[in-house]
């Protein structure tokens, strides 16, 4: 055989090859789609993954990101698990009105999740809460126990040694909020504080996307963005005065848990996660070497460690 005629020979067998590699991929991610739903006559916008006859995940995010924040998950999740990750009003995709015209509460915007869970027809679900997600997802187990199945929390403070030094400044908002909003502003806000919320004490920065950082304070410069989440925030102090009270649905319902924590969290720290175990001492409780938003540093591991908790739930191996 000629020289060109071998090279033309290996040329088609390596095109073959990689068709047919190429025709073994399968990517999860086909299963994602995007959609919005008019509740309340707000526009709230969530993500969706998986098949829709298969067990749920209610996704619940954090702040200040949006349900954006789960897309590494969903593809790891959806051949399994059916996946629900909404924005809450005011955040990501979701209508953004000004506080006139929406009171911007925790209770408030509970409602509106639950009121979208029985819009999708979601009968039971577990819960996956982060940070603003935990305040957020207790309202919604409080007000409907008999819907969830389990929990999972990720750097999500139900009790006060979870909160670090940086959250005097926000209790002094809280207490005198017209002489202390600037102050807020950068201990909370700013692009600095939205930065160091991703890289926390991370020894590993290098692994960290700057548009995680970098998108949401465009999202948070966005016009009205501020007056709705300097409100919202007034309202946290209604969760540390929850703490109590969620700590008792816990002890009494012990519902499968599982708390996956990173570890370089500036502002929820690693007391919050063990503090768990007070409450629900079957918890299974891991400290990841991640930070606050952990699937930026440890997606694998989380997907791990979900997918086993899960299967067990189940009751088959996942």
């Amino acid at each position: 055989m000629s020289i060109p005629a071998t090279l033309a020979l290996s040329a088609a067998m390596a095109c073959a090859v990689v068709q047919a590699s190429a025709q073994e991929l399968r990517s999860s991610r086909r299963s994602i789609s995007y959609h919005s739903v008019d509740v309340r006559d707000l526009k709230i916008f969530y993500r969706e993954a998986g098949p829709a006859d298969a067990p749920t995940v209610l996704l619940l995010h954090g702040f200040p990101s949006s349900s954006r924040m789960w897309e590494p998950l969903l593809p790891l999740l959806a051949d399994k698990y059916h996946v629900i990750a909404p924005d809450y009003p005011g955040f990501g995709n979701s209508s953004a009105p000004p506080p006139s015209d929406f009171t911007y509460t925790f209770d408030n915007i509970a409602g509106v999740m639950n009121e979208l869970t029985v819009k999708l027809g979601l009968g039971n679900y577990v819960l996956f809460m982060q940070d603003y997600g935990g305040p957020v997802g207790f309202r919604i187990a409080l007000a409907h126990p008999e819907r969830v199945r389990g929990i999972i929390i990720q750097n999500a403070v139900s009790h006060e040694q979870g909160l670090s030094p940086l959250w005097e400044a926000r209790r002094r908002y809280w207490a005198d909020p017209a002489h202390e909003l600037e102050a807020l502003k950068a201990n909370f806000t700013s692009l600095a504080a939205t930065r160091q919320r991703h890289l926390g004490s991370s020894p590993h920065p290098e692994r960290y996307d700057p548009d995680s950082w970098t998108d949401e304070y465009a999202f948070l410069t966005r016009p009205g963005q501020a007056e709705i989440q300097t409100t919202l925030f007034l309202d946290y102090r209604t969760n540390v005065a929850s703490y109590p009270e969620w700590q008792e649905w816990l002890r009494k319902t012990r519902p499968p848990t599982l708390v996956v924590w990173g570890k370089y969290d500036p502002s929820f720290a690693v007391a919050g996660a063990s503090a768990y175990r007070d409450d629900v001492p079957d918890a299974q409780v891991h400290i990841l070497e991640a930070g606050h938003f952990a699937l930026d540093e440890a997606t694998d591991e989380i997907a791990a460690l979900v997918r086993g908790f899960l299967a067990r739930l189940d009751g088959h191996k996942g």
